[in-house]
């Protein structure tokens, strides 16, 4: 495989969102974006209990984009005003298409709170594009059990393929544009050829180990985790050194203006005083505080 030559390397760097810390590679000082993908949260992980639940998210808008929960451990509930209630479990994604606009939320359930445990996920945020931006909301929620999954002969790397295609493995999640997203564990030892689509821009970022990318650069926690690639090439070649998970995403971009404040991503800051108005008119739904 000729492999794709390595773009960007970044840290990632935690940040506060109100009461809550968290990781935040994208967007960062090196990178506004990485077309389509606005924005990567890596949050947690989390000891949840009775005294100390800090993610809990009310219902809240948002319009023009896709915010995508990948829940890497815990349990969640998600609400929405197109009357969705489901419980997301560790390995689960949820999808949501925002288009013209949804109000959601998102929290530990009960019972986990309860008990008490590790809440840990990333929260993405990818583009739509312009044509898109006001079609219909909707919801998908895919359990970790039903992803298919491409393997390493010697079973040391596994693929479960989300989103896109791999190896003629199709993701459960339907998508709106081209879109990839893998998640994949790395036993030490374990070495993998990804394929990426040349029409794709790509990036890989690293949620718990210590991995080598393309021979040559090395991503571990609290130093290096995330790598944006070139499209000069086929994919990337991926090495464990470590027990290890990782987020693999690429896509088609939209190359078009993007404008973005608070929960809405628009082309203009017209839209999104648009966008802002027709929420407080209650153009986007109604979800009650529970």
């Amino acid at each position: 495989m000729n492999l794709n030559s390595i773009k960007t390397v970044e840290r990632s760097y935690f940040v506060n969102m109100g009461p809550i810390k968290l990781r935040q590679p994208l967007p960062s000082n090196k990178l506004q974006m990485i077309d389509p993908f606005v924005l990567l949260h890596h949050y947690g992980p989390y000891e949840i209990s009775e005294t100390h639940n800090p993610f809990d998210l009310g219902p809240h808008p948002h319009r023009g984009f896709e915010p995508i929960t990948f829940l890497i451990q815990g349990e969640q509930r998600h609400r929405d005003s197109l009357g969705n209630d489901s419980v997301v479990k560790a390995g689960d994604v949820q999808w949501t298409t925002a288009g013209r606009g949804i109000i959601h939320a998102e929290a530990p359930t009960k019972a986990f709170v309860k008990k008490g445990g590790t809440l840990e996920g990333i929260q993405l945020w990818l583009n739509l594009p312009a044509k898109k931006k006001m079609i219909g909301a909707n919801y998908q929620h895919a359990k970790n059990e039903d992803f298919r999954v491409v393997s390493s002969n010697d079973g040391k790397v596994n693929i479960q393929i989300i989103a896109g295609e791999l190896n003629e493995l199709y993701g459960r999640i339907k998508t709106q544009t081209p879109v990839n997203a893998f998640v994949i564990t790395v036993e030490a030892g374990g070495v993998f050829e990804i394929e990426i689509p040349k029409s794709h821009q790509s990036m890989v970022y690293l949620l718990k180990g210590n991995v080598t990318i393309n021979n040559s650069e090395t991503l571990k926690l609290d130093n290096n985790q995330l790598i944006e690639f070139n499209q000069d090439g086929d994919g990337f070649k991926i090495e464990g050194t470590a027990q290890s998970k990782l987020l693999c995403l690429s896509g088609e971009p939209f190359n078009e203006s993007v404008t973005n404040y608070g929960p809405y991503v628009m082309n203009t800051q017209t839209e999104i005083l648009e966008a802002m108005r027709d929420y407080q008119m209650g153009k986007m739904g109604f979800l009650p505080v529970n």
